[in-house]
């Protein structure tokens, strides 16, 4: 017991150099030794995982879908009656704005961003059309509150079925947990809502 005391302390004290974490055993070239790098150097090695074309569909797709959710949050904040429907509306701007954030600056990472993604005139899975949506702006009260819900449960499920795609076809770990978040999110919110429709 006293020797391994003893080595511990050796080796403890043994250099001053910085911890930089498990070290890693890089197999050499055909006649070349392996290299021993430090968790850092092996991080900057290591070859990124290519971003596939379904993250960088499915990021240009949700953006324009979570401004249509935050317009539609918006007409609550001054049509809806129910105040279960204003809170849902007050919920979904302050989740899905900052997610359009996130997702911005992930295509910028990729150097993708133009500050276009098609806009509203590009409708994605469940978005409104520009006939429902005026039908949305149009209505007050409980009647906008049906609508409301309606609208945006189907908005929503095609926020969901997108997700689900992009997770079977995606790469990009940033890209997955974005649409892992919005499965998660997006299906309690149903589930609020059906239990207002009732």
């Amino acid at each position: 017991m006293a020797v391994l005391l003893g080595l511990a302390v050796l080796v403890g004290g043994c250099g001053t150099a910085p911890d930089d974490g498990p070290t890693v055993v890089v197999p050499g070239r055909p006649g070349e030794q392996a290299q021993v790098l430090s968790g850092s150097e092996a991080a900057e090695r290591r070859s990124p995982v290519p971003v596939s074309p379904a993250d960088v569909e499915f990021v240009e797709a949700m953006i324009p879908h979570h401004r249509q959710a935050l317009e539609m949050a918006g007409l609550a904040a001054e049509r809806a009656t129910s105040p279960q429907v204003r809170g849902l509306a007050a919920r979904i701007d302050a989740v899905q704005g900052p997610e359009i954030a996130v997702m911005e600056a992930w295509l910028a990472r990729q150097e993708l961003f133009t500050g276009h993604h098609g806009g509203m005139d590009v409708l994605h899975a469940g978005m409104l059309t520009p006939a429902q949506f005026d039908e949305l702006a149009a209505a007050r009260g409980p009647a906008f509150d049906r609508l409301f819900v309606a609208f945006m449960t189907a908005h929503h499920e095609g926020a969901i079925a997108m997700a689900g795609e992009v997770a079977v076809a995606g790469t990009d770990i940033t890209v997955g947990e974005i649409a892992q978040d919005v499965v998660v999110t997006q299906t309690a919110e149903i589930d609020r809502m059906r239990g207002l429709a009732t």
